[in-house]
């Protein structure tokens, strides 16, 4: 049976309490989050051997989150990723955004949704043990226009899934784009570099970015690419080829267009495995897009010690009228889902 447990993990400057929320399912796997950022901060999955190791890169305490981290396992919005130029043009409105990237917007700004408290409440249900997070994100915070009423909800099953949902409305038009931003290491060791797992991702096409990491509103076939991962292969394989988009990238941190039967439906995005703890990890979501981020900025030994798989739609969607709109307008609800679903590894 899941089940969920509570405890005060701490306090923030200001004195309001942060708490932590651990899930634990039949299997052993257990999921460790806290109320500020609406965090991942552990997940603990079995290896070949069955021993449960931690699979995503963070803390065990407050403090270093509140000194500031690469997005480890947090919920980012009110729109992940770029926004050129930290502006947007909607109804004939132009909103300036909190520039932190540069000239640009990145994971909804100088105080995204990764760096303010949620409430949260744990939820035991038949599906599984859950948190469920809530925040209201005022009109005009980091630029946005609307005050956007933002829940997501975090579920273990004993089925080996953690899911998110995310669920938005607004007062006033505006743009939400939400994902999920953990640091995948499935070998369950920080020291060992990500290159070694394999990478299977459904897409035909990705989005080429400038040299500033902006899509150039080009969609361009993965075939004959390092960008191929149609079928299962070794991150490193072609991690130094001489590419203009990983020089650009550093690596990979590129938008992948994932197949889709229909627009909106849970599909499998991706397979991720790491061959000598035996763990596999598919990704399923019903967003039309797929951030596949290498680490190649984390810094000293941590660089390249996690990737991340984030589901979301495409970068700078505001400004580029043929990518897939992420205008939420009031009396329409926002609502997407992401699943992590594990595979039971064999000796």
């Amino acid at each position: 049976m899941a089940k969920v447990s509570v405890s005060l993990l701490g306090r923030l400057p200001d004195g309001r309490a942060v708490d932590r929320f651990v899930l634990r399912n039949a299997h052993g796997i257990t999921a460790d989050l806290m109320s500020y950022g609406a965090t991942l901060m552990a997940l603990r999955t079995p290896d070949r051997s069955g021993r449960c190791e931690n699979i995503v890169l963070g803390f065990d305490a407050l403090e270093p989150y509140l000194a500031g981290t690469p997005y480890f396992g947090a919920t980012v919005g009110r729109y992940a990723n770029r926004i050129a130029g930290a502006r947007f043009m909607l109804d004939g409105h132009t909103h300036q955004l909190a520039a932190n990237d540069g000239r640009h917007h990145l994971h909804g700004g100088i105080v995204g949704f990764d760096k303010v408290l949620w409430s949260a409440r744990a939820v035991d249900e038949a599906e599984g043990a859950g948190v469920v997070f809530s925040y209201l994100s005022a009109d005009g915070e980091e630029g946005y226009p609307g005050e956007l009423s933002v829940e997501v909800r975090y579920r273990l099953t004993n089925d080996d899934r953690l899911s998110i949902e995310y669920r938005a409305t607004t007062k006033r038009p505006t743009h939400v784009n939400l994902t999920h931003h953990s640091y995948f290491n499935l070998s369950g060791d920080a020291r060992r570099e990500i290159t070694g797992h394999r990478l299977l991702i459904d897409a035909d096409r990705f989005t080429p970015v400038d040299a500033e990491l902006i899509p150039t509103g080009e969609l361009r076939p993965v075939a004959g690419t390092p960008f191929d991962f149609r079928t299962s292969r070794v991150i490193g394989e072609r991690i130094r080829d001489e590419d203009e988009q990983l020089r650009f990238g550093g690596g990979y941190d590129h938008n992948f267009l994932l197949n889709k039967p229909a627009p909106g439906a849970l599909t499998r995005a991706a397979v991720l495995s790491e061959p000598e703890s035996g763990r596999e990890m598919e990704l399923w979501t019903t967003e039309p897009g797929l951030q596949f981020y290498s680490g190649n900025n984390l810094h000293g030994q941590l660089r390249r010690a996690g990737l991340c798989l984030e589901p979301q739609h495409f970068p700078n969607s505001p400004n580029e009228p043929s990518f897939p709109s992420a205008i939420l307008r009031p009396g329409e609800e926002y609502r997407t889902r992401c699943e992590f679903r594990f595979m039971a590894p064999t000796g």
